[in-house]
C-alpha cells in the first residue's frame, strides 16, 4: 500500500504555544512559516497550524462526542495511523510529559477484525488528536 502525504491545517488560539506543543511534546519537525502559521513533519504528514485570532487566548474549541467502544470520542479528530513499536513509544513520551489524555492508550475492539491501539489527547488550543496502531496495519486497516 503505497501513500502519499496528506495535508491538514487546523486553527490555533496561540502560534507560540502550540509550535512548542508540536515540536517539543510531538517531536514533530518544522517546515516553513510565517507570523501566522507554521508548517509540521508530522510522521511525514504535513500538519500546519494557522493562528485564528477569534479563539481568543484563552478559550478552547468545543467538540461533540460520540461513543465508540464505550468510550467519548471527541468530534473533528486528526491524527496518524502508526506502526504499533512507534504508537508505544509515543504512548510513553506523552506519559512522561505529563500530556492529560482524554482516552489513555488502549487495545479497542478486541478480538474483532478492527482490532487496534489509540489514544486521544488535546493540543493546547483543545484539537482533539488521535493516533492509532495496527499488528497488521495494510491487512486491519479497513477491515470489516
Amino acid at each position: 500500500m503505497a501513500l502519499t502525504p496528506f495535508h491538514v491545517a487546523i486553527p490555533v488560539r496561540h502560534l507560540e504555544e502550540s509550535r512548542r506543543f508540536y515540536a517539543d511534546v510531538l517531536n514533530c519537525g518544522e517546515g516553513r512559516s510565517s507570523d501566522e502559521w507554521v508548517d509540521f513533519n508530522l510522521y511525514g504528514h504535513q500538519l500546519v497550524i494557522h493562528h485564528d485570532p477569534n479563539i481568543g487566548e484563552n478559550n478552547t474549541l468545543k467538540l461533540h462526542h460520540n461513543a465508540v467502544d464505550a468510550k467519548s470520542v471527541p468530534v473533528p479528530h486528526i491524527g496518524v495511523v502508526l506502526e504499533m513499536e512507534d504508537w508505544q513509544q509515543l504512548a510513553d513520551r506523552l506519559k512522561s510529559r505529563g500530556v492529560e489524555f482524554v482516552i489513555e492508550p488502549y487495545i479497542r475492539f478486541v478480538g474483532q477484525p478492527g482490532e487496534q491501539a489509540t489514544m486521544f489527547f488535546l493540543d493546547p488550543t483543545g484539537n482533539a488528536l488521535e493516533f492509532k496502531a495496527f499488528k497488521d496495519i495494510e491487512g486491519k486497516l479497513f477491515a470489516k
